[in-house]
């Protein structure tokens, strides 16, 4: 099929090169934006009197028609052509006759695609931000139910110092509110508008450019026109954000994982979200969340793909810039897909409190609290650290705790000790006491709660 570039050459090429250069089988999914992006520049093209507005009104009437058929389904794609911006451009031509001829006036396909791959970002942008909320939500949920659910905080994966459930998962709220910020901050630079600065160099024609990006919702044009076509920042920055996102989502998964192992049995994930073993009738596989760690690699891949080809290349336009969509596109299917299952496994998994709080009482967590009481009746920390251990290592070789030590053997390293040493040492006293802003004690985690939710609703007003 000879291409609407013909000219210079006759337009025919191999059909292995054709394959090869066709974008339509993974560009196809912006149809609708580069539909709307052609229905703003028919009518910047009427109203800069460069064509004329029944010419406009008819190339839009075409427009129209053809995104209807293409949302009903009555009007499919054509593998054939090279890209959804020839696609559209050929079937509106054989609507409206050689007045769809006119509508690529004052524009290239390099500002084109440009325009199309922000617009569609920007949705993409905000269809994660609203899953991220939601998870942000039961995240919120569930540790509102938990904020006083004791376990074992861990270092090193060592048992350290006592914690509540609820305090651990507003951990995740958090890096997820600052995922949430790091897309918003995002959008704000891919909301500059390229079309109009053509191949490379600008136009000829005496255009608005402005009356363009305000209509099709941005906040103002790229200002200069060699790196408005030649500019991807966005779509590594996007990518940047997603691979952060996965970072959580897989250390949240790596913990669930293991909580959801025999040895630790702190959670259990509903049947829904976990599968069974070919082999082995007893299993229940944490699937889920081994395949949402998995993708985070992929993601990763997307990521540093997309560097790789951009690191060499010249401005303005190269054919390597092809490449950015199947690796963006792909980060974001993947991100919203992981949260899409993520947010539900997390609101149905039970939580089994029982065995967290008897891990807890097992591993000596209470030892800082023990040399804190010390150091409150006027002893250096540096010396009631070094007392804590030794009691720590007398309680190991009797197999017993700090709770249940006598008296008399506390006061063989200091006459300090009193019958107060136990009441510093309950676990629940222990979270209790964590009263500095963004602790673990129970009003830390309401506050903490209701700060998150208050940037949820804050992020809603500023929408």
């Amino acid at each position: 099929m000879a291409k609407m570039w013909t000219g210079v050459t006759d337009g025919v090429t191999d059909s292995i090169a054709d394959d090869f250069n066709s974008s339509i089988h993974f560009d196809s999914r912006m149809y609708a934006h580069d539909i709307k992006g052609s229905m703003a520049h028919a009518m910047m093209l009427s109203l800069c009197g460069i064509i004329a507005e029944d010419e406009a009104n008819t190339i839009i009437a075409g427009l129209e028609g053809i995104l209807a058929d293409l949302q009903s389904g009555k009007l499919e794609f054509d593998m054939s052509a090279e890209d959804i911006h020839m696609f559209v451009e050929q079937e509106l031509t054989a609507r409206i006759g050689d007045v769809g001829k006119k509508l690529h006036t004052a524009r290239s396909r390099n500002d084109q695609v440009a325009l199309d791959i922000r617009m569609y970002l920007r949705d993409e942008i905000d269809e994660i931000t609203a899953l991220l909320k939601g998870l942000v939500e039961v995240l919120c949920d569930k540790a509102g139910e938990h904020k006083a659910s004791i376990m074992s905080g861990y270092t090193h994966l060592q048992r350290a110092q006592p914690i509540t459930f609820g305090h651990h998962l507003m951990a995740y709220a958090m890096m997820l509110l600052r995922d949430i910020d790091r897309l918003s901050d995002c959008k704000k630079r891919m909301n500059m508008s390229p079309i109009g600065c053509c191949a490379l160099a600008g136009t000829t024609y005496n255009t608005d450019r402005r009356f363009e990006a305000e209509k099709l919702g941005f906040d103002g044009i790229c200002m200069n026109s060699l790196d408005g076509v030649s500019d991807r920042d966005f779509c590594v920055e996007l990518m940047s954000a997603i691979s952060l996102i996965m970072v959580h989502l897989s250390r949240f998964s790596e913990e669930i994982i293991l909580w959801s192992s025999w040895e630790f049995k702190f959670i259990e994930l509903s049947s829904n979200y976990t599968t069974g073993s070919s082999i082995m009738p007893q299993k229940r596989n944490p699937d889920m969340a081994e395949l949402v760690r998995g993708k985070t690699g992929r993601v990763y891949g997307d990521l540093l793909g997309l560097l790789t080809t951009l690191k060499g290349l010249p401005l303005a336009y190269n054919k390597d810039m092809q490449e950015d969509k199947e690796g963006v596109f792909d980060a974001c299917d993947t991100v919203k897909m992981c949260l899409k299952v993520f947010t539900p496994m997390i609101a149905t998994m039970s939580v089994i409190t029982d065995n967290m709080k008897k891990a807890a009482g097992e591993g000596f967590i209470n030892a800082t609290d023990l040399a804190d009481y010390l150091v409150k009746k006027g002893m250096p920390f540096r010396t009631a650290y070094k007392i804590s251990g030794q009691l720590v290592a007398l309680c190991m070789q009797k197999k017993t705790v700090l709770e249940d030590l006598p008296l008399e053997e506390y006061k063989q390293f200091s006459e300090l000790f009193d019958e107060e040493l136990y009441d510093a040492v309950n676990l629940e006293n222990c979270v209790k006491r964590r009263i500095s802003e963004g602790g673990t004690s129970v009003e830390s985690v309401e506050k903490q709660i209701e700060f998150v939710k208050g940037q949820l609703k804050q992020g809603e007003k500023n929408k």
